[in-house]
């Protein structure tokens, strides 16, 4: 026998050794852990219906996860190994998203969620429909929205320190998704994330009575067919500020950056306050818009912002 057969036939007997092996880590990995009582489960759901009503926290393995839970009930921290490097990959819980959530309150740290679709087109990464939310360090991208709320007016919703990627459409017969949309909450916070390269619609739109959305950055340079930077549909109090706009070429609506109760006034927007923020135009984009839109009589309050040429400050509609 020469000598490239007997390396052919030594390969291919590592090969047979080594796949019982490989199939048999696939079958046993179970990627979730409960914190406080070590339990490890092959699927989310089961990690989830564990602490049912009670507190917990979820730890998720690094590698991707066609996966998907819905909480109904308790406190509950679902939290990356690694921040970054746990994916959720493509499935969403009852043709909504990913984390679906009606219990007490919600935790998310550190976690990818990407390729979200869904028939009604509003597939999202988390679909916050009771209880207080937290997220930080987390990715949405690739889907049609990043964060859907629904209405909870005696709770809250917190975004930090997260990135929204290629989000958002108007293909749906329903209208437009957005990167972050919240229904009527309580109060929102969004603070230091990046929204870029938006797909459809509006990168932040939010019908709850207070907001605050301040240190971001709306990168819209690379958008495609997007509209407004920030939505208050139906007005609101709080602040928006210390943001940094550009408004890209390709849009669906490029009449406004901020809009203030363009659907209806709702809640009074005369404690909003908006300030310290630069808003500008992307390289080779020359046209008019408004910074504000303000469809109220409400003394929305507009401080010292950096606008750039061709950027109105505020106007009535």
């Amino acid at each position: 026998m020469d000598k490239n057969a007997r390396l052919i036939l030594a390969l291919s007997a590592l090969a047979s050794l080594a796949l019982p092996v490989s199939l048999a880590s696939a079958q046993n990995f179970t990627p979730y852990t409960v914190v406080e009582t070590g339990q490890r489960f092959g699927r989310l759901q089961e990690a989830v219906q564990a602490i049912g009503g009670g507190t917990g926290t979820i730890r998720i393995a690094n590698g991707r996860h066609a996966d998907c839970a819905v909480q109904q009930a308790g406190s509950i921290t679902y939290q990356a190994e690694t921040p970054g490097q746990a994916i959720f990959d493509g499935v969403a819980c009852e043709g909504k998203g990913v984390l679906v959530l009606r219990g007490d309150n919600a935790r998310v740290e550190g976690l990818v969620f990407t390729n979200i679709k869904v028939d009604d087109f509003n597939g999202v990464g988390i679909r916050i429909e009771l209880g207080n939310l937290e997220v930080s360090q987390s990715w949405f991208r690739d889907s049609q929205q990043g964060i859907l709320g629904g209405i909870d007016t005696k709770s809250r919703i917190s975004i930090d320190k997260s990135t929204f990627t290629r989000l958002g459409t108007c293909e749906g017969p329903g209208g437009c998704a957005h990167s972050v949309y919240i229904g009527d909450y309580g109060s929102v916070s969004i603070t230091r994330s990046r929204f870029e390269q938006g797909r459809g619609g509006h990168y932040a739109k939010s019908r709850s009575r207070t907001v605050e959305i301040l240190g971001n950055s709306f990168d819209d340079s690379g958008g495609r067919g997007t509209n407004y930077m920030i939505d208050l549909p139906g007005g609101a109090s709080g602040r928006i500020a210390n943001n940094w706009f550009v408004q890209g070429a390709d849009k669906e609506n490029w009449s406004a950056f901020i809009t203030v109760a363009p659907e209806g006034r709702q809640y009074s927007s005369a404690g909003l306050v908006i300030e310290d923020n630069d808003a500008r135009f992307a390289p080779g984009v020359s046209r008019t818009s408004t910074f504000v839109a303000n469809w109220t009589d409400d003394p929305v309050q507009i401080g010292a912002n950096r606008l750039a040429p061709g950027l109105k400050r505020t106007d009535r509609r």
